[in-house]
């Protein structure tokens, strides 16, 4: 991972951005030693680009190409040069709907996070916070975790834990683990920042500073 100091981070998402809004808060407060060099997205109207131009971060859409849940070769590629030409230190995906494989983490080894609305392993994949509700567990929760060439199945960074209400509904739960990961991502992204997250295989072990 990167040396200890200010990261430079290029943030992927698809959605409304609430996860790149709040590290980009957590950044400008100074509690995360890292700026955001560069926010993508695969759908043109994203909130998340709107949030970027507020902010007055270089934001921009690039199109994701022919397939539903993954990027084609040519937009792979755009996609790297972009975050290179923005030289980032790590890649952070804050609701991306896209799978990255193949030269993408050969590009950015063991430099690609992102944030899953889940106590990993449990409930990888789409709507985690759904299936928790489904299945009937007590606590479900956020993780942090790195990108490998799985689905949801990098080694875990941080987690927290958020109960399941007899009265919730998925959008009551989906708020609470929302609130979750807006608190442990851009902790994770601070812990980074200053060496202190060292990936041993399929662990992560924390560098008391």
């Amino acid at each position: 991972m990167a040396k200890s100091g200010s990261l430079r981070l290029g943030v992927l998402g698809s959605g409304r951005g609430s996860n790149f809004a709040a590290i980009a808060e957590a950044a400008s407060r100074g509690d995360v030693a890292a700026e955001v060099a560069a926010v993508i997205s695969d759908v043109e109207n994203a909130g998340i680009l709107q949030h970027a131009n507020q902010l007055g971060i270089p934001g921009r859409f690039i199109d994701p190409g022919k397939y539903r849940t993954k990027l084609d070769e040519g937009a792979e590629q755009a996609y790297i040069t972009a975050l290179q030409s923005a030289q980032v230190d790590l890649v952070v995906l804050a609701g991306f709907m896209r799978i990255l494989k193949g030269d993408f983490l050969r590009s950015f080894e063991g430099r690609v996070i992102n944030i899953h609305p889940s106590l990993l392993p449990s409930f990888p994949g789409l709507k985690a916070w759904k299936q928790a509700l489904d299945y009937g567990v007590k606590h479900t929760g956020a993780t942090v975790h790195f990108v490998d060439q799985g689905i949801d199945s990098g080694a875990i960074i941080a987690q927290e834990t958020v109960p399941v209400l007899d009265e919730d509904t998925p959008e009551t739960l989906l708020e609470r683990i929302h609130g979750a990961e807006h608190r442990i991502y851009p902790a994770s992204i601070a812990a980074i920042a200053r060496g202190e997250v060292i990936l041993k295989g399929r662990r992560t072990v924390r560098r008391v500073s």
